[in-house]
Order: structure tokens, then sequence, then C-alpha cells
């Protein structure tokens, strides 16, 4: 008895499960059919960032990295499937409760997000509540007895024997993942871009040296393809942004508020130089930072033209997502590289770096400067407004730590002999002046540096090392060009960025 009991069981839980999946699917994919909102799973998602990236951000970056969104999409479906199977295995009062609380954060999340649609979202999420529950009540349907005594269930749709549970399974399973794949197709086929952009030759570019003069396989490429280049940011759907109805206010604390279109924005003397920015969320010794050669308009020329009220100290990016990050007015200000950026290594800035335009800021990390979907820029005070990362528990003013990272060797082991040890170090705004290693705790040896096009970039370095057989830990450190030496203090990413020494541990053959 037992055992039928435990059988009788699973299949609600799972049959809740399969109801909460299709919900989804369908709600994902009516939610498609407006290409410039958020799909459902997307909207959730992202209201969940905002309601928990503060406790979660770390942790989900640590273990996931770049697929850090991913990982969310897919928990969002897993939560789902185990809420319906939960509803299934419980009173109806309390499935009817669970399925309304699901179905009030579905619609809550879709029509708060900026980009979203009311009707759409009530739409999808409606459809999506009556697809669910047809679902469970194909999944829950009882045998009915006939004349002769026997136990019927209409084949296919009721779940009178294992045969006919797994058919309904399957074709539920089927139907879903066809629903989400349409979707996701019908969602992205407006193409990025509706012409083909030409981007203006930079009035000044700093020159990029052909070579760095280290040539040791395994470092860091000086600058970063745009493949590779890491992407941070909280937003779950990459936005879908119109060149030609997109355009850049910038108001607030000024004396003439400026509107630009994206023509315009191509139309100013622009100046294209290479520049290294960093997640606040890299580890030492980890990959979040990138180097890239960035096109677009000082700041200042544009801040100057709107004739800025002194008594403004903070400036406020936003994102066409809702996202905004905040800096102080000073960094535009001070000569450094700050930057309404549109294109990354000769090429028209991509969606997922923020298309069409982005800020740049040489020194600052990303969360209080490189808004991307760049779409607003207020002029307020320090006081006034706070960044989206700010309440969030992060330090409102961010200066990139002076750094460094071993790249060779990697974590394998090496042969005895000569061996490079290399790796970049990287203080944006201010330059590396030097670069050492220490071997087992011994004293630290200088190593030579690669040529740079600025002090706003990374620099490889090189120590030449004969191995000698065993393990050994190594270390590197950084000074940069104000005579700061990189402390051996371990700290962890928050609220400003790590701190300590980056460590390899090698074994020698």
């Amino acid at each position: 008895m037992s055992n039928t009991s435990d059988r009788s069981l699973l299949r609600r839980a799972s049959g809740g499960a399969l109801a909460a999946i299709a919900a989804l699917a369908v709600g994902e994919f009516v939610s498609s059919l407006d290409p410039d909102g958020p799909t459902l799973i997307d909207a959730v998602g992202s209201g969940f960032i905002d309601r928990f990236a503060a406790t979660l951000k770390d942790i989900a970056v640590a273990l996931f990295g770049v697929h850090d969104k991913t990982a969310l999409i897919v928990g969002v479906w897993v939560v789902g499937a185990a809420l319906g199977a939960i509803s299934a295995t419980t009173r109806r009062t309390a499935t009817a409760t669970i399925w309304s609380i699901a179905v009030m954060i579905g619609l809550w999340a879709h029509i708060t997000r900026p980009e979203s649609s009311t009707l759409v979202g009530i739409a999808a999420v409606g459809l999506a509540t009556v697809s669910g529950a047809a679902v469970m009540w194909l999944f829950n349907r009882r045998p009915h007895e006939t004349p002769d005594g026997e136990q019927h269930v209409v084949p296919g749709v009721g779940t009178g024997n294992r045969r006919q549970f797994i058919t309904l399974a399957a074709g539920t399973l089927a139907g879903s993942a066809a629903l989400v794949a349409l979707g996701r197709a019908l969602h992205q086929r407006t193409p990025t871009v509706a012409r083909v952009l030409g981007l203006p030759d930079p009035v000044t570019t700093t020159p990029v040296p052909a070579d760095t003069g280290l040539d040791v396989i395994g470092v860091s490429d000086y600058i970063t393809p745009i493949d590779d280049f890491y992407r941070i940011d909280t937003a779950l759907r990459i936005p879908r942004v119109d060149p030609t109805s997109w355009s850049l206010t910038i108001d607030g604390m000024v004396d003439t508020p400026l509107t630009i279109d994206y023509d315009s924005l191509l139309a100013e003397e622009s100046i294209a130089t290479p520049v290294t920015i960093a997640c606040v969320s890299n580890q030492i010794g980890g990959d979040l930072i990138g180097t890239a050669i960035w096109q677009g308009v000082p700041l200042a020329r544009l801040l100057d033209r709107c004739g800025v009220d002194p008594a403004a100290t903070q400036i406020v990016g936003h994102s066409i997502d809702g996202f905004t990050a905040g800096m102080p007015t000073a960094v535009a200000l001070d000569g450094r590289t700050c930057l309404v950026a549109y294109a990354m290594n000769g090429d028209v800035l991509p969606e997922r770096h923020g298309f069409p335009a982005r800020l740049i800021v040489a020194g600052l990390y990303g969360y209080v400067s490189a808004t991307k979907w760049l779409t607003r820029i207020e002029m307020t005070t320090m006081e006034a407004t706070d960044g989206y990362w700010i309440p969030r528990g992060w330090a409102k003013e961010a200066p990139v730590k002076i750094s460094s990272r071993i790249d060779v060797p990697g974590r394998g082991d090496v042969n005895a002999g000569p061996t490079p040890i290399a790796g970049v170090a990287w203080s944006p705004s201010v330059g590396i002046a030097a670069v050492e290693v220490s071997i087992d705790e011994g004293p630290w040896l200088a190593a030579e540096l690669g040529r740079v096009a600025n002090n706003d970039t990374w620099v490889q370095w090189l120590v030449r090392w004969d191995a000698t057989p065993g393990t050994h830990t190594i270390a590197v450190r950084a000074t940069d060009r104000h005579g700061a030496v990189q402390t051996d203090a371990v700290t962890g990413v928050a609220p400003d960025g790590a701190t300590g020494h980056h460590r390899r541990r090698v074994t020698v053959r």
C-alpha cells in the first residue's frame, strides 16, 4: 500500500512540475511576441536580481563567472517546477495560494520592467495560468468506471497507467521546449542594427604598440578580442536599441540640457584610445578585466556645452533598462579618459557591451561608471542620488585597486629548467611602474615590463626563472607610477574591490 501511495505522490508532484513548466513556456512564448520588451522569464530573473543582488552577486559570479545570468535563468525554471510539484501534492487551498502568488510575482516582475508592455504582461501571465491549470487537470484526471466495472482513462489524456503518464509527460516537455525555442527565435528576429553603420575616423588616436616586446605564450593579449571580453551587468535580456530612434540626454544641474541623437554623436570629434576596465567582482587573479580600444566623445566636452552647475558633484549614467551608476563629477574633468563610447576595437559597439553608447572611465570600477545602453546623463550631487549598487551595500566611490595576475605558468606541472613567469598588472589612469615576483617567499625579483600605449592600460610582465624540481609558490606584486605598492592584505571584493597578492602553486618535474 505504501509503494502505491508513494508512486501516486510522485506522479502528482511530477504532473505539477510539468504543469508549471508548461505555464512558463506559454508565458515565455507570448511575451516573446514583443521584441522590445523582456520575456516573462527574463523579467522574473531581473526582478530577482534587483531584490537579492547584494546578497547573491558575489556568489553567482564566483560560481558561474560570466555565465551567472544563464544560471539564474535555469534557476527560475527549476524553482518554478519545484513550486508546481509542491502545489500538486497539497490541499486545494494551498495549491490555489501557491499558484496565485506565482501569478502575482510574474505579473509584477513583467510590468515593472522599464521596457515592458503592461498589456503583453497581462496576456502572457494570463495565458500561462490557464495553460498550467489545463495541464495540471490533465495529469490529475481520475479514471472512470464503465458498466462492466473496469476503470478507463481517455488515451493520451489521463494518467491511468505508466505508459499514458510518460506519453503525456513527454508531450508536455516537447511542446514546452518547442514554444520556448520559437519564442526566443521570434524575440531575436529584429536585427541589431537596421542599417550598415559606418564609423567616423577619430580625430585623435592613441598609437598602440604592434607588440609589447614580451613574446610569452599564454600571457593575456594586450588588447582583448571582443569575443573574449568579459561581460558582467544586471541585464538578463540584452536591450535591443534602434539607433535611428535612440538619443542621449544630459540634464539635471546644468544651464542648458542637451539631447543628442546617434548620427549627431557620431558626427562629434572623437578619440580612440585603449583603456583597461575591470569589474569590482574580480577576485585577485581573476579574469573579469580586459583592455579594448574605445572610440567615442570625451564626456567633458559634452558637459562643457551644457554648462554644469559648480555644485553638481556627481554624474549619474542611466541605462535604457533602468540601471544607474554614479561617479564624482571631478573624474570627467581631471584629464583622465572619460568617454561616451560607441565603438570597440574598431567595430561598432556590440549589443552585449552597450550598443549604441556606453560610458568608459579609466580608473573606476564599472559598477560606478561604465553604464551600458546609455540613454541619460544626470548631473546631481553625491548626496542626492545613489547608483544601483550603492543601496545594496557597495561603496559609493570605487577607484580600481592596483593589482597583478600570474598567467604563466598555468595550474599544471612544468618541466625543470628555463621557465617564464609572466602575466599582467594594472592601475588604470595611473599606470604601472614596476612588477616584482617572489618564489617560495624569497626576495622580490624585478620583472621586465612590456610596452604600453598609455597609463590607462594593463602592462604585460615577465620574469625568467630557472625552475628546479619540487613544489613552489609564486607571488606577484605591482607598484604604480605614484609609488603605491600593491598590498598583501587579503580582502574580498565587497565593498570596493579585492586586494592581496596573487599566488600560484606549481609543481616542477
